[in-house]
């Protein structure tokens, strides 16, 4: 699938270059499936793997010949414009923050994925990078999110929502409230649209453009919408499948 969607990107970009970083003979036996622009694909050999479940931090210092830090390195060497990767998440995140370095000011990476609603999307910020985090640390996600809606998702003044455990101000632990209230100086001095808290029902229903969060609560959220989704899919399927069979019977 990497090989296929690195194919159609290129046949439908004449102007960007992809460089596949992995075990060459890999990705060559399935290059030789498609019809593309040679000059657009390079192979780079990568002789080690960073499995899912090895520990992150050790396996970036010990395997310098993965992909995922071979790649890496190209993006810090300028090689490359952007890195993507369906490997291990923790292994891409250290890895960016060991050899890309974070952006100057900001003191910690976030995990942002777009939860689907039903009023497009919501950018969930964080939803596993940083299982603990301050107030500090949550404002700046609160900045980061808030610009990438607006450049990538096209939301000119999007609404950011503090997950919480009620919509009052007084609610949650002693970290969310004073995030509340450095967010809600933010909005008074036109730096964000902070519509104050939200709950987790709220987030499908499109409340919030940006649902904040520490890493801990956002990877629950996510995984509850991944499994909620799962469940109601197969409960349409068996459905289908039941009425299918009625019918059948009928005939």
């Amino acid at each position: 699938e990497i090989v296929k969607g690195a194919i159609e990107a290129v046949n439908a970009n004449r102007e960007i270059k992809v460089f596949l970083v992995g075990r060459e003979a890999v990705i060559k036996e399935e290059l030789a499936k498609y019809t593309y622009d040679v000059t657009q694909v390079e192979t780079i050999h990568a002789s080690e793997v960073i499995e899912t479940a090895e520990p992150p931090v050790k396996a970036i210092r010990k395997k310098k010949d993965s992909s995922i830090v071979k790649a890496l390195y190209m993006v810090k060497e300028g090689t490359c414009d952007a890195f993507v990767s369906s490997g291990s998440t923790g292994a891409v995140l250290v890895g960016s923050t060991m050899y890309v370095k974070r952006i100057r000011g900001v003191r910690r990476a976030a995990l942002a994925p777009v939860l689907p609603t039903d009023k497009g999307g919501a950018l969930l910020i964080d939803s596993g990078a940083n299982v603990e985090c301050t107030p500090e640390y949550l404002l700046q996600f609160a900045y980061m999110g808030s610009f990438y809606a607006q450049k990538q998702m096209g939301i000119a003044k999007p609404k950011v929502g503090l997950m919480n455990n009620g919509a009052e101000a007084s609610k949650g632990t002693p970290v969310l409230r004073e995030t509340y209230a450095l967010l809600q100086e933010a909005a008074q001095a036109g730096r964000l649209n902070f519509i104050g808290n939200i709950e987790g029902r709220d987030v499908p229903f499109g409340a919030a453009d940006v649902v904040l969060c520490d890493g801990f609560t956002g990877n629950v959220l996510l995984k509850t919408y991944e499994g909620v989704g799962m469940y109601f899919a197969g409960e349409m399927k068996k459905m289908f499948l039941k009425n299918l069979g009625t019918k059948m019977a009928a005939l």
